[in-house]
């Protein structure tokens, strides 16, 4: 009889162990996917700050340069309009081919975006691999 109720206590640990490993690794999931959220979350923000705050800056600067250029051509008018006009028309292709250069180079680097939560990710897996059981024995 001592037997029999060793073997049940035996399998009823096995189960309870084996329940409270799907518990924890659920709650391991669940908590990476929080911060995925949370990361996903912020950025979202941090992109639509940088599109409200790039287009009024935008948008302010293109109207300060164009009526800075109209202004200069019509002082220069009698003298050397065509001039002021080259010039002005020089400065604003390059301003704007330095900015597509810019943009490009700025899509090519990609985002950080899930950078902490793959690096939680990282160490889970870490502290998870057979090596690292091996080791802690």
């Amino acid at each position: 009889m001592g037997e029999g109720a060793a073997k049940v206590s035996a399998q009823h640990g096995l189960f309870a162990s084996a329940k409270g490993l799907l518990g924890t690794g659920v709650t391991l999931i669940h908590n990476r996917l929080e911060l995925l959220g949370v990361e996903l979350a912020e950025e979202r923000v941090r992109l639509l700050s940088l599109v409200a705050y790039g287009g009024a800056a935008f948008l302010c600067l293109s109207a300060g340069l164009v009526f800075l250029a109209v202004f200069l051509t019509v002082l220069l008018w009698d003298s050397n309009r065509l001039l002021a006009l080259g010039v002005f028309s020089a400065l604003f292709i390059g301003a704007g081919i330095a900015s597509l250069m810019l943009a490009m180079s700025l899509a090519r680097s990609g985002s950080n975006l899930f950078s902490a939560s793959l690096a939680e990710l990282r160490k889970d897996r870490d502290a998870l691999a057979p090596e690292a059981a091996a080791k802690s024995q």
